[in-house]
């Protein structure tokens, strides 16, 4: 094992609380919707892409309204996050700092543009990955885009970690193993490692 691609939410931190007041201002504000979301909204939506989240949400809207209240709360997310941070995982820096010291690190999200690097800036852990990528910027699924970073950083052996049904499936649609971040917000029957704890890492992976 030559590397380690990591989620983000329910993986290395919950944002839900941090995004969930971003949404809801914007709703609040506009004239295209009246809906006021609540956590477990997007504790059901944790792992999927934001078109498809905004189709959970907002059932009713047409396709371009839809689009426009989604990239509006998007945009408005990514500000919020970038001043207010999510909850990290118990010891993440301590944990990335020592994987990193043997290990290539990346995040492979299916967030919008933008939320990858807000959660680089509150929280200073840019420097422990050398790469990330996300639909918001290529329009690709998870599991490609985890062979995006395989491809452009000559990865021979990586694992992705996540947490949810949907980390599992790209993580075999990319064709290599799958740690099932337990604590987080899915539930997965099937993978090769299972960790109850971030710190669970150092013990498989020491």
């Amino acid at each position: 094992m030559d590397s380690i691609i990591f989620d983000l939410d329910g993986t290395l931190w919950d944002s839900i609380d941090t995004v969930l007041n971003a949404w809801n201002k914007v709703l609040k504000q506009s004239e295209l919707v009246e809906k006021e979301l609540t956590s477990e909204d997007f504790r059901a939506t944790m792992g999927l892409q934001m078109n498809e989240i905004g189709k959970r949400f907002f059932p009713d809207l047409d396709e371009v309204t839809r689009n426009k209240v989604i990239k509006d709360c998007g945009e408005l997310e990514n500000v919020v996050l970038e001043e207010q941070g999510g909850q990290l995982y118990q010891n993440v820096e301590a944990v990335l700092e020592k994987l990193s010291n043997k290990y290539k690190l990346f995040i492979v999200s299916n967030c919008q543009d933008g939320y990858i690097e807000a959660f680089y800036k509150y929280h200073q852990l840019e420097s422990f990955f050398i790469d990330y990528e996300n639909p918001g910027k290529t329009g690709l699924s998870k599991g490609e885009n985890i062979k995006l970073i395989m491809e452009r950083n000559n990865l021979a052996s990586p694992v992705y970690v996540g947490d949810t049904l949907g980390d599992y499936n790209a993580a075999k649609e990319a064709g290599i193993p799958f740690v099932y971040a337990e604590y987080g917000f899915g539930d997965v029957e099937d993978y090769d490692y299972i960790i109850h704890t971030l710190e669970d890492l150092l013990t498989h992976f020491n």
